[in-house]
């Protein structure tokens, strides 16, 4: 008697970040096989251009700890002016 395993997969959405231009050709062959059907997502968000924008130019020099603990307490200082008047 033999015994069979099957693994049955319902459709799923992923995201893929492709590192090595090899991985996406093999997407692309996969997808030519009707495998897999592959879309390119075009993102408007213009929150996300900002934090991109943001994260680009603090690679270089990120802020120190006292920089950012600055930050909030003035931050607060101002919030706390502006409720109690």
């Amino acid at each position: 008697m033999t015994s069979k395993n099957f693994l049955y997969l319902t459709m799923a959405s992923l995201q893929v970040d492709i590192l090595n231009p090899k991985a996406g050709k093999l997407l692309k062959d996969l997808a030519d096989l009707n495998l897999i059907s592959i879309r390119e997502i075009k993102s408007n968000d213009s929150f996300l251009k900002i934090v991109k924008r943001i994260r680009t130019k603090a690679k270089g020099n990120p802020p120190s700890l006292d920089d950012i603990t600055k930050e909030v307490e003035s931050v607060r200082a101002k919030r706390y002016a502006k409720a109690k008047r």
